[in-house]
Protein backbone atom coordinates (compact mmCIF):
# COMPACT_ATOMS: atom_id res chain seq x y z
CA UNK A 1 0.00 0.00 0.00
CA UNK A 2 1.32 3.72 -0.61
CA UNK A 3 1.82 5.64 2.12
CA UNK A 4 -0.31 8.59 0.78
CA UNK A 5 -3.10 6.01 0.15
CA UNK A 6 -2.77 4.84 4.23
CA UNK A 7 -2.54 8.16 5.72
CA UNK A 8 -6.13 8.67 3.55
CA UNK A 9 -7.72 5.63 4.72
CA UNK A 10 -6.38 6.19 8.16
CA UNK A 11 -7.49 10.07 8.35
CA UNK A 12 -11.00 8.62 7.30
CA UNK A 13 -11.21 6.22 9.88
CA UNK A 14 -10.18 9.21 12.13
CA UNK A 15 -13.25 11.16 10.49
CA UNK A 16 -15.71 8.11 11.09
CA UNK A 17 -14.45 7.49 15.00
CA UNK A 18 -14.82 11.30 15.57
CA UNK A 19 -18.62 11.65 14.03
CA UNK A 20 -19.82 8.38 16.01
CA UNK A 21 -17.90 9.67 19.09
CA UNK A 22 -20.08 13.39 18.69
CA UNK A 23 -23.34 11.42 17.86
CA UNK A 24 -22.92 9.21 21.12
CA UNK A 25 -22.67 11.96 23.16
CA UNK A 26 -25.13 14.11 21.36
CA UNK A 27 -27.68 11.05 21.96
CA UNK A 28 -26.72 10.84 25.85
CA UNK A 29 -26.43 14.51 26.01
CA UNK A 30 -30.26 13.76 24.34
CA UNK A 31 -31.23 11.38 26.91
CA UNK A 32 -30.16 12.91 29.91
CA UNK A 33 -32.00 16.67 29.21
CA UNK A 34 -35.57 14.26 28.28
CA UNK A 35 -34.90 12.06 31.63
CA UNK A 36 -34.60 15.80 33.48
CA UNK A 37 -37.53 17.24 31.91
CA UNK A 38 -39.94 13.95 32.62
CA UNK A 39 -38.72 14.48 36.23
CA UNK A 40 -39.77 18.00 36.29
CA UNK A 41 -43.44 16.89 34.87
CA UNK A 42 -43.51 14.18 37.32
CA UNK A 43 -42.57 16.71 40.19
CA UNK A 44 -45.15 18.92 38.52
CA UNK A 45 -47.76 15.96 38.85
CA UNK A 46 -48.22 16.60 35.17
CA UNK A 47 -48.48 13.01 35.01
CA UNK A 48 -49.55 12.59 30.99
CA UNK A 49 -46.73 14.46 29.92
CA UNK A 50 -44.28 12.57 32.36
CA UNK A 51 -45.71 9.02 31.21
CA UNK A 52 -45.05 9.78 27.63
CA UNK A 53 -41.51 11.11 27.89
CA UNK A 54 -40.48 8.28 29.99
CA UNK A 55 -42.38 5.91 27.49
CA UNK A 56 -40.00 7.21 24.64
CA UNK A 57 -36.90 6.72 26.80
CA UNK A 58 -37.82 3.52 27.51
CA UNK A 59 -37.93 2.68 23.77
CA UNK A 60 -34.87 3.90 23.41
CA UNK A 61 -33.23 1.84 26.33
CA UNK A 62 -35.14 -0.90 27.97
CA UNK A 63 -32.52 -1.50 30.48
CA UNK A 64 -32.17 1.87 32.36
CA UNK A 65 -33.26 1.43 36.17
CA UNK A 66 -34.24 5.14 36.00
CA UNK A 67 -36.83 4.43 33.00
CA UNK A 68 -38.14 1.70 34.12
CA UNK A 69 -38.89 2.61 37.40
CA UNK A 70 -40.70 6.15 36.68
CA UNK A 71 -42.39 4.47 33.83
CA UNK A 72 -43.91 1.85 36.21
CA UNK A 73 -44.73 4.77 38.76
CA UNK A 74 -46.56 6.46 36.02
CA UNK A 75 -47.90 3.30 35.19
CA UNK A 76 -49.69 2.69 38.76
CA UNK A 77 -50.36 6.34 38.92
CA UNK A 78 -52.49 6.37 36.06
CA UNK A 79 -54.09 3.38 35.95
CA UNK A 80 -56.54 4.80 38.60
CA UNK A 81 -57.55 7.23 36.05
CA UNK A 82 -59.04 5.07 33.43
CA UNK A 83 -62.22 4.34 33.11
CA UNK A 84 -62.86 0.29 33.18
CA UNK A 85 -61.44 -2.41 35.60
CA UNK A 86 -59.61 -4.21 32.43
CA UNK A 87 -57.45 -1.21 31.74
CA UNK A 88 -56.63 0.06 35.12
CA UNK A 89 -55.44 -3.79 35.27
CA UNK A 90 -53.38 -4.08 32.30
CA UNK A 91 -51.81 -0.40 33.71
CA UNK A 92 -50.95 -1.94 37.16
CA UNK A 93 -50.18 -5.54 35.17
CA UNK A 94 -47.01 -3.16 33.50
CA UNK A 95 -46.09 -1.19 36.30
CA UNK A 96 -45.58 -4.31 37.95
CA UNK A 97 -43.80 -6.35 34.92
CA UNK A 98 -41.29 -3.04 34.37
CA UNK A 99 -40.51 -2.90 38.50
CA UNK A 100 -40.29 -6.44 38.75
CA UNK A 101 -37.69 -6.41 35.85
CA UNK A 102 -36.12 -3.70 37.34
CA UNK A 103 -35.11 -5.51 40.31
CA UNK A 104 -33.59 -8.05 38.56
CA UNK A 105 -31.32 -5.79 36.82
CA UNK A 106 -30.33 -4.12 40.28
CA UNK A 107 -31.59 -5.96 43.33
CA UNK A 108 -30.62 -2.90 45.39
CA UNK A 109 -32.51 0.01 43.87
CA UNK A 110 -34.72 1.62 45.92
CA UNK A 111 -37.13 2.90 43.66
CA UNK A 112 -37.53 -0.72 41.87
CA UNK A 113 -38.90 -2.33 45.43
CA UNK A 114 -40.63 0.74 45.67
CA UNK A 115 -42.54 0.73 42.15
CA UNK A 116 -43.23 -2.93 42.80
CA UNK A 117 -44.84 -2.22 46.14
CA UNK A 118 -46.97 0.56 44.47
CA UNK A 119 -48.21 -1.55 41.66
CA UNK A 120 -49.00 -4.81 43.82
CA UNK A 121 -51.10 -2.36 46.26
CA UNK A 122 -52.61 -0.82 43.21
CA UNK A 123 -53.58 -4.45 41.76
CA UNK A 124 -54.83 -5.36 45.29
CA UNK A 125 -57.64 -2.70 45.14
CA UNK A 126 -59.67 -5.11 43.02
CA UNK A 127 -58.25 -8.49 43.64
CA UNK A 128 -59.62 -11.95 45.90
CA UNK A 129 -59.11 -11.87 49.26
CA UNK A 130 -56.38 -14.66 48.75
CA UNK A 131 -54.61 -12.48 46.22
CA UNK A 132 -54.38 -9.37 48.80
CA UNK A 133 -53.23 -11.59 51.56
CA UNK A 134 -50.70 -12.95 49.54
CA UNK A 135 -49.27 -9.57 47.79
CA UNK A 136 -49.73 -8.23 51.20
CA UNK A 137 -47.00 -10.03 52.79
CA UNK A 138 -44.69 -9.03 49.53
CA UNK A 139 -45.71 -5.03 49.83
CA UNK A 140 -44.02 -5.37 53.28
CA UNK A 141 -41.20 -6.99 51.80
CA UNK A 142 -40.49 -4.75 48.99
CA UNK A 143 -41.14 -1.28 51.24
CA UNK A 144 -38.61 -2.64 53.87
CA UNK A 145 -36.38 -3.22 50.96
CA UNK A 146 -36.77 0.05 49.12
CA UNK A 147 -36.22 1.84 52.78
CA UNK A 148 -33.27 -0.35 53.89
CA UNK A 149 -31.23 1.57 50.22
CA UNK A 150 -33.04 4.18 50.76
CA UNK A 151 -34.08 5.57 54.19
CA UNK A 152 -35.40 9.36 52.62
CA UNK A 153 -38.29 7.48 50.42
CA UNK A 154 -41.29 9.00 51.65
CA UNK A 155 -43.43 6.65 49.50
CA UNK A 156 -42.17 3.45 50.54
CA UNK A 157 -43.39 4.61 54.06
CA UNK A 158 -46.62 5.76 53.31
CA UNK A 159 -47.31 2.44 51.42
CA UNK A 160 -45.86 0.84 55.24
CA UNK A 161 -48.23 3.07 56.69
CA UNK A 162 -51.36 1.95 54.32
CA UNK A 163 -50.24 -1.99 55.26
CA UNK A 164 -50.23 -1.22 59.19
CA UNK A 165 -53.55 0.35 58.99
CA UNK A 166 -55.40 -2.22 56.91
CA UNK A 167 -53.79 -5.22 59.24
CA UNK A 168 -54.82 -3.21 62.15
CA UNK A 169 -58.29 -2.87 60.59
CA UNK A 170 -58.94 -6.77 60.41
CA UNK A 171 -61.90 -7.43 63.43
CA UNK A 172 -61.69 -10.64 65.32
CA UNK A 173 -63.80 -12.09 62.98
CA UNK A 174 -61.77 -11.29 59.58
CA UNK A 175 -58.90 -12.52 61.08
CA UNK A 176 -60.27 -15.56 62.10
CA UNK A 177 -61.91 -16.08 58.31
CA UNK A 178 -58.13 -14.98 57.13
CA UNK A 179 -56.42 -17.53 59.49
CA UNK A 180 -58.53 -20.06 58.16
CA UNK A 181 -59.07 -20.19 54.56
CA UNK A 182 -56.13 -18.29 53.34
CA UNK A 183 -52.61 -18.86 55.80
CA UNK A 184 -52.99 -16.53 58.42
CA UNK A 185 -52.88 -12.78 58.84
CA UNK A 186 -49.80 -10.98 57.96
CA UNK A 187 -47.50 -9.88 61.03
CA UNK A 188 -47.77 -6.73 62.41
CA UNK A 189 -49.96 -4.45 61.84
CA UNK A 190 -50.72 -1.61 64.62
CA UNK A 191 -52.21 2.04 64.27
CA UNK A 192 -49.01 3.42 66.25
CA UNK A 193 -46.75 1.52 63.49
CA UNK A 194 -49.07 3.30 60.40
CA UNK A 195 -49.19 6.79 62.52
CA UNK A 196 -45.29 6.18 62.95
CA UNK A 197 -44.96 5.72 58.91
CA UNK A 198 -47.11 8.65 57.53
CA UNK A 199 -45.81 10.64 60.09
CA UNK A 200 -41.83 10.17 58.24
CA UNK A 201 -43.65 10.49 55.26
CA UNK A 202 -44.83 13.61 55.75
CA UNK A 203 -41.23 14.48 57.60
CA UNK A 204 -39.71 13.61 54.34
CA UNK A 205 -42.62 15.12 52.02
CA UNK A 206 -44.19 18.07 53.46
CA UNK A 207 -46.17 19.22 50.71
CA UNK A 208 -47.34 15.98 49.41
CA UNK A 209 -51.52 16.60 51.07
CA UNK A 210 -51.99 12.22 50.47
CA UNK A 211 -49.67 11.69 53.26
CA UNK A 212 -51.24 14.28 55.58
CA UNK A 213 -55.10 12.60 54.69
CA UNK A 214 -53.79 9.41 55.64
CA UNK A 215 -52.83 10.06 58.64
CA UNK A 216 -55.78 12.25 59.69
CA UNK A 217 -57.37 9.18 58.94
CA UNK A 218 -55.58 7.04 60.34
CA UNK A 219 -56.15 8.52 63.53
CA UNK A 220 -59.98 8.36 62.80
CA UNK A 221 -59.86 4.77 62.76
CA UNK A 222 -58.04 4.12 65.29
CA UNK A 223 -60.18 6.09 67.99
CA UNK A 224 -58.57 6.53 71.09
CA UNK A 225 -58.83 8.99 73.32
CA UNK A 226 -57.59 11.90 71.75
CA UNK A 227 -57.84 10.68 68.42
CA UNK A 228 -60.60 12.76 67.32
CA UNK A 229 -58.86 16.15 68.05
CA UNK A 230 -55.97 14.81 66.21
CA UNK A 231 -57.95 14.08 62.99
CA UNK A 232 -59.36 17.52 62.62
CA UNK A 233 -55.86 18.93 63.33
CA UNK A 234 -54.49 17.12 60.29
CA UNK A 235 -57.57 17.19 58.26
CA UNK A 236 -56.99 21.06 58.83
CA UNK A 237 -53.56 21.25 57.56
CA UNK A 238 -54.91 19.15 54.68
CA UNK A 239 -57.67 21.94 53.70
CA UNK A 240 -55.33 24.40 54.19
CA UNK A 241 -52.64 23.44 51.72
CA UNK A 242 -52.82 24.24 47.46
CA UNK A 243 -54.03 21.32 45.57
CA UNK A 244 -51.19 20.17 42.72
CA UNK A 245 -53.44 17.85 40.64
CA UNK A 246 -57.59 16.37 40.69
CA UNK A 247 -56.76 14.00 43.88
CA UNK A 248 -55.58 16.61 45.80
CA UNK A 249 -58.73 18.37 45.05
CA UNK A 250 -60.90 15.09 45.62
CA UNK A 251 -59.04 14.76 49.50
CA UNK A 252 -58.67 18.58 50.50
CA UNK A 253 -62.99 18.26 49.60
CA UNK A 254 -62.84 14.63 51.84
CA UNK A 255 -60.99 16.47 54.41
CA UNK A 256 -63.61 19.44 54.60
CA UNK A 257 -66.56 16.91 55.15
CA UNK A 258 -64.77 15.48 58.03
Amino acid sequence: MKPDSYRDEKCAMEKIILILFFCFVNLVSEGQNDLSRGLELKAEKKWEESFKVFSQLLKSDSSNIDYLTNTSYLYSKLGSQRETETEKQGYYNHASYLSQKAISLNKTSAQAHYTYALALGRKNENASSKQKIANAKIIRLECEEAIKYDTKLAGAFHILGRWHRTIANFNFIEKTAINTLYGGVPEGGTFEAAIENFSKAILLEPNEILHKFELAQTYVDRNNKGDEIMANVWFKKVVEMKPEDETDRELIAKAKGK
